[in-house]
């Protein structure tokens, strides 16, 4: 069993309490992409009534981006975009922006967050929902962008005949997009500590 901290409070923590809790942390975050993928495969066999299961529509949305020349960030993203159908119903792509947001742009993030909202333009209106919801966001830089990625991607990917890439064809790209967080408090955490200059002897 490893150490553990010896507090019962956070008003009684040490510097000491927190380097070990800090060194533990450094383990766990390494292991982020493992856990992302396997959460991802839980949507496998998921039809919810859908053409596909959201495990096939989440490689074909990342599939068509990555065929159409987007950037890794913006493949990893279209990959992730619906990790949260398990555990959000109501809400899922706050889940998958979440998760996305430390180590992604302004842009893409915006994008995740607000997809299932633009992506109700082509359905809304069959449930007795206003289509045009997304409109609310008519001012917003990334308007288009979230358009785009709905249209070009998210909406059409629920083909069982197109060609899925594997989930190993994208592996290496989220692991490299997780790796290291840019908008985070705790991305401190997970830099080398600085060494004490040398001493001339």
């Amino acid at each position: 069993m490893s150490a553990r901290a010896g507090f019962t409070s956070f008003q009684n923590s040490t510097r000491d309490d927190w380097q070990l809790i800090g060194a533990e942390f450094v383990g766990f975050a390494k292991g982020l992409p493992d856990r992302v993928i396997a959460h991802l495969r839980l949507l496998e066999g998921d039809y919810g009534g859908f053409p596909i299961d959201r495990y096939a529509h989440s490689l074909q949305t990342a599939t068509r981006a990555l065929r159409d020349g987007r950037d890794e960030e913006y493949v990893v993203c279209a990959l992730l975009h619906d990790i949260g159908d398990t555990l959000a119903t109501f809400n899922h792509p706050d889940v998958a922006a979440a998760i996305l947001k430390p180590f992604v742009s302004e842009a893409d993030h915006w994008m995740v967050q607000h997809h299932g909202i633009f992506q109700g333009y082509y359905f809304f209106h069959h449930l007795g929902l206003d289509r045009d919801l997304r409109e609310q966001y008519a001012d917003s830089p990334h308007y288009e962008r979230t358009a785009e990625f709905c249209e070009l991607y998210d909406s059409p990917a629920f083909d069982p005949a197109y060609a899925n890439l594997p989930l190993s064809e994208f592996e290496p790209m989220l692991r490299r997009v997780l790796a290291k967080p840019r908008n985070s408090i705790y991305g401190k955490a997970l830099e080398p500590a600085e060494m004490p200059a040398q001493q001339p002897a």
